[in-house]
């Protein structure tokens, strides 16, 4: 037990964990990380905008195989979309302390009705209907089962598993009608891997590209840890309830949305989209 427990603790200072973001350091005025001298050497970065296909990083790594034949590790999601395109392209308003985009359609009244109850508030002013959060579904190679943070996508004898996220975008909403948060975080062992279950498959072909890992920690420097992602164009409307219900317990440890990292722009810091 004592060996597990440091083995846990190095692997979490080690590398940076795609469900712990840091706070954002500064008011977000959407200055993209395109004007950053990152050196190419490390790798394709990540969150980027999924219609646009102009990436020229010269560091190139296997995708990851398909979610199926891989294990679910973490679930956890961001406030705003990380991602840009589809339909969440509205940027965050410049006057708050976040960044992102939002989603672009158009919600009614019922859909926008507050909820009375405090949302995901663990930290920050947590969540209200009409907020738009990107849900990632975190798989490893490793042979592992799913936990908190990205230790639990490793094990104490392989530490450099392949990754890949499969992300999708959502809007709260509060009419009872959006989808349930909680059926859609379920996982279960199908064929011998842990899976999500019930992943949307009603939001659009999703956009498959390598990256990296997320989170505004790495706003001022590339992020060495690399990532197969798989980006949904739609939005999901989703009961703000189930996502309350959700953050007061759950499998992952998960009690707040994380920060996000600012868009990556710059061709030289992204991968050619792969499909």
């Amino acid at each position: 037990m004592r060996k597990k427990t440091a083995l846990a603790l190095v692997l979490t200072a080690m590398i940076p964990n795609l469900a712990i973001a840091a706070p954002n350091v500064q008011a977000n005025d959407h200055k993209e990380i395109s004007d950053k001298a990152y050196e190419t050497q490390f790798g394709p970065q990540s969150p980027r905008d999924i219609d646009v296909d102009n990436g020229k990083n010269p560091v190139i790594f296997s995708k990851a195989p398909p979610s199926s034949v891989l294990n679910l590790c973490n679930i956890h999601f961001h406030k705003n979309a990380e991602h840009r395109g589809g339909e969440f392209t509205k940027p965050v308003n410049s006057s708050v302390n976040e960044a992102g985009f939002l989603y672009t359609g158009q919600l009614n009244k019922s859909e926008l009705m507050p909820y009375e109850l405090p949302v995901c508030k663990a930290k920050g002013s947590g969540l209200k209907s009409g907020d738009t959060i990107e849900l990632h579904y975190v798989y490893s190679t490793a042979p592992v089962k799913p936990g908190e943070t990205l230790g639990a996508c490793l094990t104490e004898h392989i530490n450099n598993p392949q990754l890949r996220v499969e992300a999708q975008v959502m809007v709260l909403t509060n009419d009872g009608n959006g989808q349930n948060f909680n059926t859609l975080a379920e996982f279960e062992k199908v064929n011998g891997y842990y899976q999500a279950v019930n992943l949307s498959d009603t939001t659009g072909k999703p956009v498959e590209y390598t990256g990296s890992t997320t989170g505004p920690s790495y706003n001022d420097k590339g992020s060495p840890f690399k990532v197969t992602w798989s980006v949904r164009p739609k939005v999901l409307k989703t009961d703000i309830k189930s996502v309350g219900k959700w953050c007061e317990q759950n499998t992952f440890n998960e009690h707040a949305a994380h920060d996000v990292r600012n868009l990556v722009t710059n061709p030289q810091y992204l991968s050619p989209i792969l499909n």
